[in-house]
């Protein structure tokens, strides 16, 4: 039998946390599809919901439920223990969204927040964080995954293109013929003879 001790987290343990990856909607605006997006680190809730709520807590209320699609989540705890109390922890595989993540709070209500995979590259990362806190933006989750994959397969399409361009000369030749010919200028001279 094993048995694993984990120690209370220190003071310099939380100044040494790296800083929580999420994007709001600007407050003002019409509520939409999406109020944001989140970018965890790890598929572990237990570990990923206390900083999320440490920061939305003050913004939204006191969130007091979050459901998550098990599609992507390897383990739901039932409860996450969060800032001294417990938040509790639900699953729908077919009536949520696998990208998404809603929170509910019994004074203001729920928000749907975007989960950007943990391993997502960080151009495609940031340009989900960008469209899922657009106000105006009225994609689902599943459609901003969907059009991020097809912009990475075109920067991917383009890298290898321009790639094969180069390993082929392209560059050089392209940096040869491109420049106009910058015919040579003779400064005037004065002539003694001429009067100039």
């Amino acid at each position: 039998m094993t048995a694993t001790v984990s120690r209370t987290p220190t003071l310099e343990d939380r100044r040494s946390a790296p800083p929580l990856r999420l994007s709001l909607t600007p407050t003002g605006f019409a509520p939409g599809l999406l109020d944001g997006a989140w970018w965890p680190r790890s598929r572990d809730l237990a570990a990923e919901l206390p900083s999320l709520m440490a920061v939305l807590d003050p913004l939204w209320g006191r969130i007091t439920r979050v459901t998550v699609n098990p599609t992507h989540w390897p383990v739901i705890p039932r409860k996450v223990p969060v800032n001294g109390r417990v938040v509790k922890v639900g699953w729908f595989l077919a009536e949520q969204d696998p990208h998404k993540l809603l929170l509910f709070s019994y004074h203001v209500g729920r928000w749907d927040l975007l989960v950007i995979p943990p391993r997502a590259d960080p151009v495609s990362a940031a340009w989900l964080m960008a469209a899922a806190s657009a106000p105006l933006r009225t994609s689902t989750a599943i459609q901003l995954m969907d059009e991020a994959a097809r912009l990475r397969t075109v920067m991917e399409t383009d890298r290898a293109v321009e790639a094969v361009w180069d390993s082929e000369g392209g560059q050089e030749a392209l940096g040869s013929t491109s420049r106009p010919r910058i015919p040579t200028v003779t400064p005037l001279m004065p002539n003694p003879a001429k009067g100039i």
